[in-house]
């Protein structure tokens, strides 16, 4: 059983113009034990900038501890949302309590990506709280392999901690994407408050599942709460057999549902050693027909920000909206001009001219043709073009690497006087980093 102690001061795309649709690629946090960004977002952290809107996005390169965040910069994977993550004190952060001995991890993925797999870091004893996180303190004690699908179909993790850790601890979960250089992190402050005797008895069933408000876009469900033994730690919700969410309520809300149709849902208990219980009682709903006439426009998109600038583009985030019926897209301006539309809650706008101000504003836009009110504008300013570093001598046979260049395994390229090898294709994005990611390039001269 853990609890949460110690708190401190806490479709398609259609595009025009010459903007273009990027997919999300920040998606997925640790929700029980609550992860550091999480407890953000609660507002039981505080003060910790931006991340509270987006604990899914903390997105760095992959290959810990060889690769990856910088020591100092692993809570914020890499110096993201302006680096408060990586804020680090005994009393900085909100701790759950935690037992030695096997203990659930569960992750939220909000756009499931293609898996390799999972590592768990935890501090060693004897780590020095007051100091920035850093990965000689972290030893591994945990990893679940995945077979390259989405991740979507592995939610938990049962890891063991280790039984001589004792009082604050950082525990450190990294998820590896299959298909790109990246992987997410998400940091769990723990306090671990003894040693934990094998649970193995499972919660009851939850019973009571009831729809307490239908509509033609959501569901909210309602159910009496489960017994355990030790405790129980939250709940599993199945639409038509398939995870849908996780929560530590008996209340859960389902947007993801359409107008008009039916849908069948049960609910799992589960307890912090991963004993579930049996399923729920199914619950067969039917969401109401979309009203003729929908005058009803969608909320204002929130909290839009950049997630990477450079000399001619801007790529730029923002919260979702919500509707009464369904979102259609997302519309966006640069400068009081409409530029493009997507249908997700992001947007690459490039061709733009470097040592620049731009100012952005998004509205959503429903089937009906409802636009919302703007979001937050944004006003932020390209990067000027560095000076050219000093070309290097050329390998014989080997171009010079580009940070958009499109390789295929085997094909070599020269940087900074050195030869690399290509060891997996890919497409460049203009990232910088990219020739240093171990999964893209092999250092061959």
């Amino acid at each position: 059983m853990k609890k949460l102690t110690s708190i401190a001061a806490a479709g398609g795309i259609m595009v025009v113009g010459v903007a273009s649709a990027t997919p999300a690629m920040a998606h997925g946090y640790v929700n029980g034990p609550e992860s550091r960004s999480m407890l953000c977002k609660a507002g039981v952290n505080t003060d910790c900038g931006g991340v509270q809107y987006e604990p899914q996005s903390l997105e760095g390169l992959k290959g810990f501890p060889a690769a990856g965040p910088a020591d100092g910069q692993i809570a914020s994977a890499g110096g993201l949302f302006g680096g408060k993550l990586d804020e680090q004190s005994a009393d900085r952060w909100a701790k759950t309590d935690v037992t030695t001995g096997p203990m659930q991890f569960d992750w939220t993925f909000t756009a499931p990506h293609k898996t390799s797999g999972w590592h768990y870091y935890m501090t060693e004893q004897g780590w020095d709280p007051n100091a920035p996180l850093n990965r000689a303190e972290l030893q591994e004690i945990g990893a679940v392999a995945h077979d390259g699908s989405a991740a979507s179909n592995n939610p938990s993790h049962l890891i063991t901690v280790p039984s001589d850790r004792s009082g604050y601890h950082v525990i450190l979960a990294v998820w590896d994407i299959a298909d790109t250089v990246n992987a997410f992190y998400q940091v769990i402050d723990v306090n671990v408050v003894g040693e934990g005797s094998p649970d193995v008895v499972p919660p009851s069933s939850p019973t009571g599942l009831e729809a307490v408000d239908i509509e033609s876009g959501q569901a909210t469900l309602r159910w009496s709460p489960s017994r355990d033994d030790v405790g129980v730690k939250g709940y599993t919700v199945y639409r038509d057999g398939s995870r849908v969410g996780f929560t530590a309520d008996t209340t859960f809300i389902d947007t993801g549902v359409l107008p008009g149709r039916s849908y069948t849902y049960s609910v799992v208990a589960a307890d912090a050693a991963g004993n579930r219980s049996a399923q729920s009682s199914a619950l067969s709903v039917t969401t109401p027909q979309a009203p003729d006439v929908d005058e009803s426009a969608p909320s204002a998109p929130t909290y839009l920000h950049s997630m990477g600038v450079t000399p001619s583009s801007v790529d730029l985030m923002w919260g979702a909206s919500n509707d009464d019926v369904a979102v259609a897209d997302y519309l966006v301006f640069r400068d009081g001009i409409a530029i493009g539309s997507t249908t997700m809650p992001r947007l690459m706008d490039d061709g733009l001219a470097p040592d620049r101000s731009y100012a952005y504003v998004v509205k959503a836009r429903d089937a009906a043709g409802n636009v919302s009110e703007a979001s937050n504008t944004l006003v932020i300013r390209t990067e000027g073009v560095p000076a050219p570093d000093p070309t290097p001598e050329p390998t014989p046979g080997a171009e010079p690497w580009s940070d958009r260049g499109a390789y295929a395994k085997g094909d070599r390229v020269t940087f900074n006087g050195a030869t690399y090898e290509c060891i997996q294709g890919y497409q460049g994005w203009g990232d910088p980093n990219w020739i240093n990611a171990p999964s893209l390039w092999t250092q061959v001269s």
